[in-house]
């Protein structure tokens, strides 16, 4: 007959259980190493040499999305504010306007990403300004961003939803104001 107890006292790393454990109780034990297991990452890992240099590399390729991303969106402002590179099709909005204010963020908000200056609440606020943007101008139109022309709308919105979770990554004033040293590997 199969035990269960001596079964899992066999799993490495495993305390001991309790000598009149009942089933219940097993199923809890279970449960509760499987979920320690889980949270730990499970078994240890061999770590590639691959892994090991891409993950070397990874704040420098979240920097230069942010710097990329930075310089398109502050291209959208600029189209708005100053007709550069070219007006838009409506001409340039009024400053308070809707357009404008969303000029106004997409310039100076453009600017504090590129450089990682608050950048986890800054682009908190983007991301915002883009869910409105596709919601409210190009959802009407279709669901489908390929069809109503959202489709930078919505790729913005999740580039700067993951800078609010990972912060700028390296090359960044929010990096060299920070006096500890990284908490992650992309923030090296």
């Amino acid at each position: 007959m199969w035990n269960v107890r001596a079964q899992l006292q066999l799993t490495a790393g495993l305390e001991r259980l309790p000598e009149r454990a009942s089933p219940p109780d097993l199923v809890l034990y279970m449960g509760d190493m499987m979920f320690r297991a889980a949270v730990a990452g499970g078994a240890q890992k061999e770590v590639s040499p691959m892994s090991s240099t891409l993950d070397r590399w990874s704040p420098y390729a979240l920097a230069l999305l942010r710097i990329v991303t930075a310089l398109l969106f502050m291209e959208h402002g600029t189209q708005k504010l100053f007709g550069f590179p070219a007006p838009p099709e409506g001409g340039t909005p009024p400053l308070l306007s809707l357009f404008g204010i969303g000029a106004i963020l997409e310039l100076v908000g453009g600017l504090l990403i590129l450089v990682g200056l608050l950048t986890r609440p800054v682009a908190f606020v983007l991301a915002g300004e883009m869910a409105v943007a596709y919601w409210m101008f190009h959802a009407p139109q279709s669901l489908y961003p390929a069809l109503n022309g959202g489709d930078a709308s919505v790729l913005f919105c999740f580039v700067f939803l993951l800078l609010v979770f990972t912060g700028p990554g390296a090359l960044s004033i929010d990096g060299a104001r920070q006096p500890a040293g990284p908490r992650h590997s992309w923030e090296r």
